[in-house]
């Protein structure tokens, strides 16, 4: 009984400096998770915010190249003028911004079509405005789909309807 006297008290204090090892150990692990899942969240919503620019540009030149279509479709005049030609020529440089800044090929694939069929119209390749409507949609869709894997659009968060 005598040895477990002093044996005991030492035992103790390797198994306290075992356990407080350990739980330091699991807390370490704990924190670089965090800092992971930090990171990810950071890198995500730098993602979004360069993505959301790119597009938002692509929307706009878009957006003016169909106005300057109809405006040319009224006034009657078959040629495409130097303005509408730099518009163009704009809007596949904002198609090249998508292209680099894109994560999924569906993005990429999508703003491609869509500055094709622009350019087409443009062109007088393509006189009805309807066709732009599915290149758009598809464009849009694959661009919330490339910001928030994951989520379909026009989808309800379901903590925001509580």
């Amino acid at each position: 009984m005598g040895s477990w006297g002093t044996l005991g008290p030492a035992l103790l204090s390797l198994a306290g400096v075992a356990l407080g090892a350990g739980g330091s150990l699991f807390g370490q692990y704990l924190v670089s998770r965090v800092s992971e899942r930090q990171l990810e969240v950071e890198e995500s919503a730098a993602h979004r915010t360069e993505l959301k620019a790119a597009v938002l540009q692509f929307v706009r030149l878009a957006s003016q190249v169909e106005k300057a279509v109809v405006s040319r479709a009224e006034a009657d005049g078959p040629e495409s003028g130097p303005e509408l030609g730099t518009l163009v020529d704009d809007l596949w440089i904002a198609q090249a911004e998508i292209d680099l800044a894109a994560r999924s090929e569906p993005l990429r694939g999508a703003a491609y079509r869509y500055a094709l069929r622009l350019a087409e119209v443009a062109r007088g390749e393509v006189t009805e405005a309807s066709a732009l409507r599915g290149p758009q949609v598809q464009f849009m869709d694959a661009a919330y789909g490339d910001m928030w894997p994951g989520r379909r659009r026009g989808d309800v968060d379901s903590s925001s309807s509580r």
